[in-house]
């Protein structure tokens, strides 16, 4: 009896642990894909990535993404940087141009544009300390260290330049350098280094 009572009781068990133990599925949340990259505002670095933010809020306006200007410049002979920079511009403000002036002065502008920027770019590396940095943990370090510096070096000399193209040709435009493409060169720099890759 008591073999059977005991063989009773664990058939019970069994039935009972296998009738709450059903599999328990984890919930699953879908997070929506965002349409387009989020616009970055004019004083941030652009984070890591490989496409560059399509808009830019610039004095609570969104400038798009007009053109990518490839740029470099050398320090010294061991110290240089090269990169892309990215050109915003407000689209209301081509199209007025467009229409006044026709589309041939566009031309001219991007001319204007990359004699201040490869100006911009060649102060902002000269300010900039390109020497390796000792206590960093590594090269992912050593890149954002001199990424920020050379980011902030390049707004602070493209401002006055920048300001002054806005006011002689009334578009309202912004360039970014965009940070994940810089490479720094420490041990040799020269032009065959600073030209754009195909």
């Amino acid at each position: 009896m008591k073999r059977s009572l005991q063989l009773l009781i664990c058939c019970a068990l069994i039935t009972l642990t296998a009738c709450s133990s059903q599999e328990i599925k984890p919930e699953v949340t879908v997070t929506p894909v965002p349409a387009k990259t989020p616009a970055i505002t004019n004083n941030t670095v652009p984070s890591s990535g490989q496409n560059p933010p399509m808009t830019l809020v610039k004095n609570n306006k969104t400038l798009n993404l007009v053109r990518v200007m490839d740029g470099g410049a050398c320090k010294n002979e061991a110290q240089g940087a090269k990169g892309a920079f990215l050109i915003y511009a407000d689209s209301a403000d081509i199209e007025r141009i467009k229409r006044e002036k026709g589309t041939k002065i566009f031309e001219e502008f991007e001319s204007k544009i990359q004699n201040f920027a490869t100006t911009a770019l060649q102060e902002a590396i000269n300010a900039s300390n390109l020497n390796e940095n000792p206590f960093t943990l590594g090269a992912d370090e050593t890149q954002e260290q001199l990424t920020k510096q050379l980011f902030t070096n390049f707004r602070e000399s493209v401002v006055n330049p920048l300001k002054q193209f806005q006011d002689t040709t009334t578009l309202n435009l912004d360039i970014m350098p965009f940070t994940p493409s810089f490479i720094f060169y420490q041990h040799g720099c020269d032009a065959t280094h600073l030209e754009p890759e195909n």
